[in-house]
Protein backbone atom coordinates (compact mmCIF):
# COMPACT_ATOMS: atom_id res chain seq x y z
CA UNK A 1 0.00 0.00 0.00
CA UNK A 2 1.08 3.50 -0.90
CA UNK A 3 1.68 6.16 1.79
CA UNK A 4 -0.72 8.83 1.60
CA UNK A 5 0.01 12.33 2.97
CA UNK A 6 -2.61 14.99 3.51
CA UNK A 7 -1.40 18.50 3.40
CA UNK A 8 -4.09 21.61 4.29
CA UNK A 9 -2.84 24.61 2.84
CA UNK A 10 -4.04 27.40 4.77
CA UNK A 11 -1.64 29.83 5.29
CA UNK A 12 -0.01 29.61 1.86
CA UNK A 13 -1.28 28.90 -1.67
CA UNK A 14 -0.41 26.00 -3.88
CA UNK A 15 1.84 28.02 -5.55
CA UNK A 16 3.70 28.59 -2.82
CA UNK A 17 3.88 25.04 -1.35
CA UNK A 18 4.34 22.99 -3.94
CA UNK A 19 7.37 23.74 -5.37
CA UNK A 20 9.40 23.17 -2.28
CA UNK A 21 7.44 19.49 -1.81
CA UNK A 22 8.49 19.04 -5.50
CA UNK A 23 12.25 19.96 -4.41
CA UNK A 24 11.84 17.32 -1.08
CA UNK A 25 10.56 14.85 -3.76
CA UNK A 26 13.60 15.57 -6.03
CA UNK A 27 15.96 15.72 -3.21
CA UNK A 28 14.95 11.91 -2.28
CA UNK A 29 15.75 10.80 -5.43
CA UNK A 30 12.25 10.06 -6.78
CA UNK A 31 10.35 11.14 -9.97
CA UNK A 32 6.93 12.91 -9.31
CA UNK A 33 3.49 12.82 -11.26
CA UNK A 34 1.66 16.38 -10.30
CA UNK A 35 -2.28 15.05 -10.86
CA UNK A 36 -4.45 18.51 -12.18
CA UNK A 37 -8.13 18.76 -12.66
CA UNK A 38 -7.62 21.23 -15.40
CA UNK A 39 -6.08 21.97 -17.97
CA UNK A 40 -5.56 26.02 -16.96
CA UNK A 41 -4.09 25.20 -13.38
CA UNK A 42 -1.97 22.99 -14.96
CA UNK A 43 -0.94 25.42 -17.27
CA UNK A 44 -0.35 28.26 -14.71
CA UNK A 45 1.66 25.71 -12.25
CA UNK A 46 4.06 24.62 -15.32
CA UNK A 47 4.84 28.03 -15.78
CA UNK A 48 5.05 28.65 -11.86
CA UNK A 49 7.53 25.59 -11.90
CA UNK A 50 9.55 27.75 -14.08
CA UNK A 51 9.99 30.78 -12.42
CA UNK A 52 9.05 30.66 -8.64
CA UNK A 53 12.14 31.70 -7.41
CA UNK A 54 14.93 33.90 -9.21
CA UNK A 55 17.91 31.48 -8.10
CA UNK A 56 16.45 28.55 -9.05
CA UNK A 57 13.71 26.22 -11.26
CA UNK A 58 12.35 22.57 -11.30
CA UNK A 59 13.10 20.53 -14.75
CA UNK A 60 9.88 19.44 -15.52
CA UNK A 61 7.42 18.79 -18.40
CA UNK A 62 3.52 18.04 -19.16
CA UNK A 63 1.88 14.98 -20.91
CA UNK A 64 0.91 16.38 -23.41
CA UNK A 65 5.01 17.33 -24.83
CA UNK A 66 7.23 14.42 -26.54
CA UNK A 67 8.99 12.09 -24.65
CA UNK A 68 7.02 12.58 -20.89
CA UNK A 69 8.63 9.45 -19.69
CA UNK A 70 11.94 11.51 -19.41
CA UNK A 71 10.85 14.03 -17.32
CA UNK A 72 11.39 13.65 -13.83
CA UNK A 73 8.44 15.97 -12.75
CA UNK A 74 5.41 15.14 -15.16
CA UNK A 75 1.98 17.13 -15.38
CA UNK A 76 -0.89 15.51 -16.07
CA UNK A 77 -4.64 15.72 -16.34
CA UNK A 78 -4.33 11.96 -16.52
CA UNK A 79 -3.98 9.02 -14.47
CA UNK A 80 -1.14 7.32 -16.44
CA UNK A 81 2.06 7.08 -14.59
CA UNK A 82 4.04 7.89 -17.86
CA UNK A 83 7.27 8.78 -16.27
CA UNK A 84 7.90 6.46 -13.78
CA UNK A 85 6.95 8.53 -10.55
CA UNK A 86 7.80 7.77 -7.01
CA UNK A 87 5.30 10.35 -5.85
CA UNK A 88 2.35 11.19 -6.70
CA UNK A 89 0.47 15.01 -6.38
CA UNK A 90 -3.09 15.39 -6.08
CA UNK A 91 -3.65 18.60 -6.56
CA UNK A 92 -6.98 20.80 -7.22
CA UNK A 93 -9.30 18.22 -6.50
CA UNK A 94 -7.61 15.90 -9.26
CA UNK A 95 -9.49 12.63 -8.76
CA UNK A 96 -7.41 10.11 -7.07
CA UNK A 97 -6.56 7.13 -9.23
CA UNK A 98 -8.04 3.31 -8.83
CA UNK A 99 -4.62 2.15 -8.61
CA UNK A 100 -1.88 3.38 -6.18
CA UNK A 101 0.49 0.55 -5.91
CA UNK A 102 3.50 2.13 -8.49
CA UNK A 103 3.53 5.08 -5.63
CA UNK A 104 5.77 5.26 -2.75
CA UNK A 105 4.12 7.99 -1.04
CA UNK A 106 0.46 9.74 -2.81
CA UNK A 107 0.15 13.82 -1.42
CA UNK A 108 -3.03 15.09 -2.20
CA UNK A 109 -3.15 18.98 -1.11
CA UNK A 110 -6.03 20.63 -0.66
CA UNK A 111 -6.96 24.52 -0.03
CA UNK A 112 -8.26 24.81 2.96
CA UNK A 113 -9.87 28.34 2.25
CA UNK A 114 -12.15 26.16 0.09
CA UNK A 115 -15.36 24.76 1.76
CA UNK A 116 -16.08 22.17 -0.92
CA UNK A 117 -12.25 21.04 -1.35
CA UNK A 118 -11.71 20.63 2.52
CA UNK A 119 -15.18 17.97 2.44
CA UNK A 120 -14.05 16.74 -0.55
CA UNK A 121 -10.48 15.82 1.15
CA UNK A 122 -11.91 14.05 3.78
CA UNK A 123 -14.18 12.19 2.02
CA UNK A 124 -11.10 11.30 0.07
CA UNK A 125 -9.12 10.84 3.58
CA UNK A 126 -12.15 8.42 4.47
CA UNK A 127 -12.08 6.47 1.59
CA UNK A 128 -7.94 5.84 1.12
CA UNK A 129 -7.95 4.77 5.12
CA UNK A 130 -10.93 2.55 4.50
CA UNK A 131 -8.74 1.29 1.46
CA UNK A 132 -5.64 0.20 3.94
CA UNK A 133 -3.44 3.11 3.11
CA UNK A 134 -1.29 3.91 5.48
CA UNK A 135 -2.37 7.72 6.25
CA UNK A 136 -1.15 11.16 7.31
CA UNK A 137 -2.76 14.74 7.73
CA UNK A 138 -0.30 18.03 7.60
CA UNK A 139 -1.74 20.93 8.42
CA UNK A 140 0.03 24.39 7.09
CA UNK A 141 0.64 26.39 11.43
CA UNK A 142 1.28 30.08 11.53
CA UNK A 143 4.61 30.51 10.29
CA UNK A 144 3.61 28.51 7.21
CA UNK A 145 5.25 25.33 8.35
CA UNK A 146 3.80 21.77 8.64
CA UNK A 147 2.27 20.03 11.55
CA UNK A 148 1.62 16.60 11.68
CA UNK A 149 -2.05 15.92 13.34
CA UNK A 150 -2.80 12.31 12.56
Amino acid sequence: MSEVFFYHLQRQPLEAVLPRLLERSRDRGWRALVRFATPERLAALDERLWSYTEESFLPHGADRESEPQEQPILLTLGDTNRNGAAALFLVDGAEIPADLSGYERVLYLLDGTDNEAVAAGRAAFRALRDAGHEMSYWQQDEAGGWTKKA
